[in-house]
């Protein structure tokens, strides 16, 4: 049986990001790692220069991720200029949360004073929280149950970046081949993201969300996996497997995704796409056949900031102008686990037009 996603009557009305003050250099994170690179004669700026990051930044210590993400979550509802009595879903969708329990996302509710019949709760989906969330808001807004939502989150790399720093140089038995699996988690950076859909009815903006595929492999998902161990919060990741099997997976959910809305490659004017590192960005666009041109990025000076990564670079691109109206937007997405989810966006067109 046929799956659809498409939508009718969902509007992108605003993307919003915050980011912290605090900026950390792969070079900082290098000097830090001296004890390492001393005893496996491992050459400076290698960070660097295998992820294409030049820094990225950390929440103050202490910050709870619901802080942030009530400060990004009001600036995407004062862009959208929506009533908060129409705002009928809040979903935070990040991998950083306050608690195990309740949801992050209720004091995010409490802190913005939205309505009581509001759905509030989170989305746990590795880097794709927040699409992933986005996908919920929408399907209730195209049933009718809805008529605005908030898709909100903040991640804080701080955590795992020391805790890996830590691990790396008290384990003197470590070898470079050991080391490949802690890579990846020194390229995480912070950040906070929120998106805001509403109906047709009410946009002012008239962003079409025009729907998407989603694809999964999880026969991979042992291949990116974190928590917290007796050293701190450490993630393992064999970056290469995942970067290949990544792609692989990409590559059938964009065909589906181009069936889905019966576009072509060439249909598509700008792309924003969940960040991991620059040969990840060569090679998937390689493979999926697109202009690297039409991409617009945050990767060098704000790293993977995860499930905020996406969205947030949407609301920096956005802000620089660089999305004109009528322009095909293709939100590319890809999470450990494997899932992949895509969406596609008619940009600036009220509704009649």
């Amino acid at each position: 049986m046929k799956r659809i996603m498409r939508y009718q009557n969902v509007c992108v009305e605003a993307i919003a990001h915050t980011l912290p003050e605090e900026i950390v250099t792969s070079s900082e994170i290098e000097a830090r790692l001296q004890p390492l690179y001393e005893r496996l004669r491992l050459p400076e700026g290698r960070l660097e220069l295998m992820s294409g990051i030049r820094e990225r930044r950390f929440w103050p210590r202490g910050m709870l991720p619901s802080q942030a993400s009530a400060v990004t979550a009001e600036k995407a509802i004062r862009l959208a200029g929506i009533e908060r009595q129409h705002i009928g879903a809040l979903v935070h969708g990040s991998v950083c949360r306050d608690f195990l329990e309740p949801a992050t996302a209720c004091g995010v509710h409490h802190r913005l004073q939205l309505p009581s019949q509001c759905a509030v709760y989170d989305v746990s989906n590795a880097c794709l929280g927040l699409l992933t969330g986005a996908i919920q808001v929408a399907n209730m807004i195209e049933l009718g149950q809805i008529r605005a939502g908030v898709i909100v989150g903040t991640e804080n790399s701080r955590e795992l970046v020391e805790s890996t720093i830590s691990h790396l140089n008290a384990d003197t038995t470590l070898s470079r081949q050991d080391i490949k699996t802690a890579f990846a988690s020194l390229t995480i950076g912070s950040g906070s993201a929120a998106i805001v859909l509403c109906d047709r009815e009410l946009t002012g903006a008239g962003n079409r969300l025009l729907g998407g595929a989603m694809r999964a492999a999880t026969e991979h998902c042992e291949l990116c996996q974190g928590g917290a161990v007796r050293e701190g919060l450490l993630m393992s990741t064999d970056s290469e497997m995942l970067m290949r099997e990544g792609i692989a997976a990409a590559k059938t959910t964009f065909d589906a995704f181009l069936g889905e809305l019966a576009w072509a490659v060439g249909d598509i004017q700008k792309t924003f796409c969940h960040q991991v590192g620059r040969a990840h960005q060569r090679l998937l666009f390689e493979t999926l056949g697109l202009d690297p041109r039409v991409d617009f990025a945050t990767l060098e000076y704000l790293g993977n900031t995860g499930s905020v990564a996406l969205p947030t670079t949407a609301a920096i691109g956005i802000e620089q102008q660089r999305v004109a109206p009528g322009d095909r937007v293709a939100l590319l997405g890809i999470g450990s686990g494997i899932n992949v989810v895509m969406l596609g966006m008619e940009w600036g067109k009220k509704r009649g037009e």
